[in-house]
């Protein structure tokens, strides 16, 4: 039975990270409403096709039937299902075993249900912001919790313990990063990726005009079609620089714990600096090119498997500092040397 949850668990990885790629094509290729109701598509299950099917969508739903985007949706919807089902059979192996991390499985489900929740409410709620934005963080949310628990299975004895103060600081660095890819997905639905067009400065400015307020407004109310943003330029350009200096702080903090991971610590934890660092370069490479290049959708879309990747590797390096940080300490077996002239014990 572990070993079916153990390979049940890496294919739930692998999956999820599939669908964060997807979803993120579907959102930035516009295709976030190809479906105007959930969770069929125009009422059905599959996107329309046949000219009748076509035509009785057309008037129930009003509008043209984009085929095109309603198949990226369905498709993304369909990937989600799988990974649904992947979860549930996790969750009903954990229901009847012992032998697998039963808490971090149903934490995985209650997040999936929350998941499906906002996956509804952002068809029905027009892609409002922060809708979509909980959702990505929700579907990533999902990720690190699948990968966390295929980590403590798989997981090798902690071995030599890390620098002392590591594990608070990768804590830290996961707090950052979680903030990062909020303003990230906030940047991303807000359509304010060219907010600012060129770089290092932003409109040829160190620090542009900004709108705090409006750049960082929750809530606009119903019946709002989101879809090319509501907000004027001063904000997007607000929310753009903001995910810039977050970039700043994480890419200081996470790129001071892998370097610091390579020249102090040994074994696994030295290995995983490696790939932290290695995840860190290439998202800022991905990110600075995709300002230089013009924002072309394949790039957008790899920053965001990046972001899933770095995400991954943070998670990592918390699931081996933590465990080194709370074994037992080693017994010190220590022996002191008696002096040769001591005097004997017997009378």
């Amino acid at each position: 039975m572990r070993r079916w949850f153990f390979r049940l668990n890496l294919l739930a990885v692998l999956l999820c990270l599939a669908l964060v790629a997807l979803g993120a094509y579907v959102r930035l290729s516009d295709a976030g409403l190809g479906c105007p109701d959930w969770p069929g598509c125009y009422g059905d299950l599959t996107v329309p096709q046949a000219p009748h099917a076509l035509a009785r969508a057309e008037a129930r739903f009003g509008g043209v039937v984009e085929a095109g985007k309603a198949w990226k949706e369905m498709i993304h919807r369909y990937l989600a299902g799988v990974v649904g089902l992947l979860v549930l059979a996790l969750a009903i192996i954990a229901a009847s075993s012992r032998e697998v991390p039963r808490r971090l499985t149903f934490a995985t489900l209650a997040v999936l249900v929350a998941q499906i929740v906002f996956g509804a409410l952002t068809v029905t709620w027009r892609v409002m912001p922060i809708i979509v934005t909980t959702h990505l963080l929700l579907g990533l949310t999902t990720l690190a919790l699948l990968w966390w628990m295929w980590l403590r299975q798989s997981a090798r004895p902690p071995g030599t313990p890390a620098p002392r103060g590591t594990a608070r600081w990768a804590l830290l660095g996961l707090g950052l990063l979680i903030g990062q890819i909020f303003l990230g997905g906030w940047t991303s639905t807000n359509y304010a990726a060219l907010g600012c067009p060129d770089f290092p400065t932003c409109h040829g400015q160190w620090w542009p005009a900004t709108d705090y307020a409006a750049a960082f407004r929750l809530w606009h109310g119903l019946g709002v079609d989101y879809e090319g943003g509501v907000l004027d330029s001063m904000a997007r350009t607000t929310i753009h620089l903001t995910h810039r200096l977050g970039a700043l702080a994480v890419t200081v903090v996470l790129g001071a714990l892998a370097l610091y991971l390579l020249w102090r610590a040994h074994g696994r934890a030295r290995t995983l600096g490696l790939a932290l660092l290695a995840a860190l370069v290439l998202q800022l490479t991905i990110g600075i090119s995709l300002i230089e290049s013009g924002f072309p959708l394949w790039l957008a879309d790899a920053h965001n498997v990046g972001a899933a990747l770095l995400l991954l590797a943070v998670v990592a390096v918390n699931e081996v500092l933590w465990r080194t940080r709370l074994q037992p300490a080693p017994a010190r077996t220590a022996s002191r040397r008696e002096p040769a002239n001591a005097p004997s014990a017997a009378p």
